[in-house]
């Protein structure tokens, strides 16, 4: 198996590199704004270092490194807690409601909006942006990019919260303005989707004071925002089924700006995160070749502030995992350093 990506931790020289990721899509957690990024890559470098006190205040970046070319193609992220009494996690609860008149012997089951807020929130996952050339890579680059978070959940389990969520985007209008968004927020805000979305990482306070503190009926909206309540955009289809696969559920919550799906998991549930393992590196190397092993896992390890992984052929014996020797020098171990490994 070729050795040719490393996922690894952010480092202060990608940003112009995380610069040109960030303008392929529209993520609030990674706008195509220089100033921001800096201060982004420099909180996760803080917090890959422990240098942030409060865990759940750290947020980490992940990058996809082609060694061939030096270049950062893809890039991830983890909030180790999204939602606190400063900033609550904001959602709309998607609820069914009974009504019954006695004189008319008639009911109905109406599904309402109801916005409420998480002051002590899960751990989100997000922000994956791979540049569309690596898109339909052989390695499967995206999963591995995605899967390595959950790698380094599993190795340092008490930095994060009991559940994990992952915001969906949902379909957009031909603009990339939110249709949920066009037909609620901007009449109780006048702010585009845009903007609304970039005041809300810094203050929140417009939302708990204009928007209605009563359900909103969705028989009153138009068919088209009825349809999209809940659903995601062609591109993130796959990224549904994923998630799906390893034990997401939609549990009826919406974003209140886009209205895409909000996908959650109980963290230890978590199929792949459940199934990591540790090993200590075997005093016998692969001859660089996939054809002595047995199997195939994500292999990460973290030293000195430093998250390093990669997709790797390995074999796991009596005395623990034996790798190929070229990745034993590209993730920087040797023979009884301690490594995650997650099956593929």
């Amino acid at each position: 198996m070729e050795a040719n990506f490393l996922i690894r931790s952010v480092r202060e020289d990608d940003l112009e590199d995380i610069f040109r990721l960030s303008k392929l899509v529209y993520f609030i957690n990674l706008p195509a704004d220089r100033e921001f990024l800096k201060k982004k890559i420099q909180l996760s470098l803080d917090s890959f270092n422990g240098d942030v006190e409060n865990k759940f205040e750290r947020e980490y970046i992940f990058v996809l490194e082609d060694l061939e070319r030096e270049s950062i193609v893809g890039t991830s992220m983890i909030i180790a807690r999204h939602g606190s009494p400063k900033s609550p996690h904001m959602y709309f609860d998607l609820k069914e409601i009974k009504k019954y008149s006695e004189t008319l012997h008639t009911g109905f089951i109406h599904k309402v909006l109801r916005l409420k807020f998480d002051h002590d929130g899960p751990t989100e996952i997000g922000g994956l942006v791979l540049d569309p050339e690596y898109r339909n890579h052989k390695s499967r680059l995206g999963r591995q990019l995605s899967f390595a978070r959950f790698l380094f959940v599993k190795m340092k389990r008490r930095w994060f919260k009991d559940r994990i969520l992952s915001e969906l985007m949902p379909p957009l209008t031909e603009s990339g303005e939110s249709i949920l968004w066009e037909a609620v927020g901007r009449k109780f805000t006048n702010l585009s989707y845009e903007e609304a979305d970039l005041l809300s990482q810094t203050n929140k306070e417009f939302v708990t004071s204009l928007f209605p503190k009563r359900d909103i009926f969705v028989c009153l909206l138009d068919g088209e925002v009825r349809d999209s309540i809940g659903r995601v955009g062609k591109e993130t289809e796959p990224v549904k089924h994923m998630l799906e696969k390893i034990g997401f559920t939609w549990r009826k919550h919406i974003d209140p700006f886009d209205g895409g799906p909000h996908y959650w998991a109980d963290t230890d549930k978590i199929t792949i995160v459940r199934d990591t393992k540790k090993a200590h590196v075997h005093h016998k190397a692969l001859n660089g070749s996939a054809k002595e092993a047995k199997s195939v896992s994500l292999c990460g390890v973290m030293d000195s502030g430093e998250f390093r992984c990669m997709q790797t052929a390995l074999e796991l014996r009596k005395g623990g995992a034996v790798l190929p020797t070229t990745l034993q020098k590209l993730l920087k171990v040797e023979a009884k350093d301690l490594v995650y490994l997650m099956p593929l």
